[in-house]
């Protein structure tokens, strides 16, 4: 039976985010920064705080990351219900304590239709709601390479 929803090519869903945690994991290795995985912080608004896991980060250098793999609908339609889940992330960045590095590490999704990959689209459309200090990073599956995108666009 197949599943509607399914990452084509994938066991799960689930399975496709843990095999990007992984790439970006082994990306950054080779930067020289050694990650963790699902690092825990204290994350909250005012005083009340809630420990809350990054798929990726490093108490010692204090960098914290989220990855998402999330690519355009097969039909090159912009995945909006996904995207919400990247805005959820940037409300997890700016409530992450002060001093980490934080990193948005997303998947290079090229639209032809638009010209544009999805990282590109969520700068231009929700740029609004990416705290100052998040770094976005394009990992391209297929070179195994990823590159920070300039946010000043």
């Amino acid at each position: 039976m197949t599943k509607p929803f399914q990452r084509i090519g994938s066991v799960s869903n689930a399975q496709a985010g843990r095999d990007f945690e992984v790439a970006a994991k082994t990306f950054f290795q080779s930067q020289g920064l050694l990650l963790g995985m699902n690092l825990k912080v204290p994350v909250g608004v005012g005083a009340l705080k809630k420990a809350h896991a990054f798929d990726l980060g490093c108490e010692e250098k204090k960098t914290l990351v989220e990855c998402k793999s999330h690519k355009w609908t097969s039909g090159g339609n912009v995945p909006s219900a996904k995207l919400t889940v990247w805005n959820e992330a940037m409300y997890y960045f700016l409530v992450a304590p002060d001093g980490y590095r934080k990193i948005m590490f997303v998947l290079h999704d090229f639209n032809i239709k638009r010209k544009e990959t999805l990282a590109e689209y969520y700068l231009r459309t929700y740029k609004h709601l990416v705290p100052s200090d998040v770094e976005f990073w394009e990992y391209n599956e297929k070179t195994s390479h990823a590159e920070k995108l300039a946010l000043n666009k």
